[in-house]
């Protein structure tokens, strides 16, 4: 596991948040500096032809060792907009002794058993945290950091029987862009895998069917002393759409496929107000359901309120098992990779998006394997060590396995 650590470690201090009000790719140009380091390593570790194209996305080939099929690993260098990805200051938690850990200098910030029950599976292991002002980023600095070490080894151990294996590091996929300009043809791949999952022993290939509706709705702002009859509150207007979604169908009263309509943001003065939803099903009727609720509900409110919210609703990605379930020998090898290297495959769906599902369907067959960490997107994000060693041992059993097979 020579440089795991450190290289998650230095990955995860350059800042590489997405932004989704960019047109641009990447988003942001940050992202680039990760990428331009990426392609310094992959170059003095000796793979062929590493090369970082117009748009940030980032590409790799270590030869074969033997004759098999051309396997791509793939993960992103992005991290997500809801919390903060600058100045990541990560931290080891030595030999976790299953009490709470206190992240910021002031103490207000607690990572704790009580609130995340799963800190007790890894009593005794080295966290990785942060300082309680940022995310941490192992979404996916920790997946980037443990396929570069695990085609090193690979590399320094041409002993170990392999064919062509492909590195992909993509640019904004924590905004649902990263397949966007993705060379499927160019990567080469037969298949390929996204390390970009949870704890682990997770593996995914069927996640969401997504899409985002973003409703603006207009008001008119007069004096409050003289409102009476003339005033139009959009606030009101948005706060009556809010309550006709139904109130079971939210992310904090749902699990497994169970889906959801999730309003995120909302953002108004009397004058106009915007809502934004997300909304995921796995089951493609009830996905198409969930988006005729949305319809429904601003077609209520502009009856009610003569027609002063306009609807904007996309579709984002589908659920990739169509694309896998004809090429369950692939989920297959990663199960007996992770069980070769002790480790019990979890499979289940996504509880979200990867590139890999964009990717499915491009032509690229794409499950998700762990990372090994928990709480993404948030300060109380966390990764053990252990977890992901484990990680590295399953993708090179997974290169090994392949040319056996």
């Amino acid at each position: 596991m020579k440089g795991l650590v450190d290289r998650f470690i230095g990955y995860a201090k350059i800042h590489t948040t997405s932004d989704e009000s960019s047109s641009s790719c990447p988003s942001t140009s940050c992202q680039l500096d990760l990428a331009k380091l990426l392609i310094k390593e992959m170059t003095d570790m000796g793979l062929e032809d590493p090369k970082l194209d117009d748009n940030g996305y980032v590409t790799a080939t270590l030869p074969a060792t033997e004759k098999g099929p051309t396997i791509g690993f793939i993960a992103h260098m992005d991290t997500a907009p809801d919390m903060s990805g600058e100045n990541v200051s990560p931290r080891i938690v030595k030999n976790y002794d299953g009490k709470e850990i206190v992240l910021d200098e002031a103490g207000e910030v607690v990572l704790s058993p009580s609130d995340f029950p799963c800190l007790n599976d890894y009593v005794g292991q080295d966290l990785i945290v942060a300082d309680g002002t940022t995310l941490l980023g192992a979404d996916d600095k920790a997946g980037i950091a443990e396929i570069m070490t695990a085609v090193a080894y690979l590399k320094d151990h041409p002993e170990i029987p392999h064919g062509r294996i492909r590195i992909g590091f993509t640019p904004d996929e924590e905004i649902g862009r990263g397949a966007d300009l993705f060379d499927v043809e160019g990567f080469g791949a037969d298949w390929a895998y996204t390390v970009d999952g949870g704890p682990v022993g997770q593996m995914e290939y069927e996640n969401f069917n997504a899409a985002s509706a973003t409703v603006r709705i207009k008001g008119r702002n007069v004096h409050p002393g003289t409102a009476k009859d003339q005033m139009i509150n959009s606030i009101h207007i948005g706060t009556r759409l809010a309550g006709l979604m139904p109130i079971s169908e939210v992310p904090e009263k749902t699990e497994g496929y169970q889906g959801f309509i999730h309003l995120h943001t909302f953002d108004g003065t009397v004058e106009e107000t915007t809502l934004k939803f997300i909304i995921r099903d796995h089951d493609k009727k009830l996905f198409e359901e969930k988006q005729e609720t949305v319809r429904r509900a601003v077609d209520q409110v502009n009856r009610e309120f003569g027609d002063r919210a306009t609807l904007k609703l996309k579709e984002q990605y589908l659920n990739m098992r169509e694309h896998i379930e004809n090429r369950m020998d692939i989920v297959e090898l990663a199960k007996s990779a992770m069980e070769e290297v002790g480790v019990t495959p979890m499979v289940e769906p996504i509880r979200g998006g990867t590139d890999g599902a964009r990717l499915s369907y491009m032509g690229l067959p794409c499950p998700n394997l762990f990372t090994g960490g928990h709480n993404f997107h948030g300060k109380y994000e966390f990764i053990p060590i252990p977890s992901m060693e484990k990680a590295v041992d399953v993708i090179v059993a997974i290169a090994k396995l392949a040319v056996q097979s």
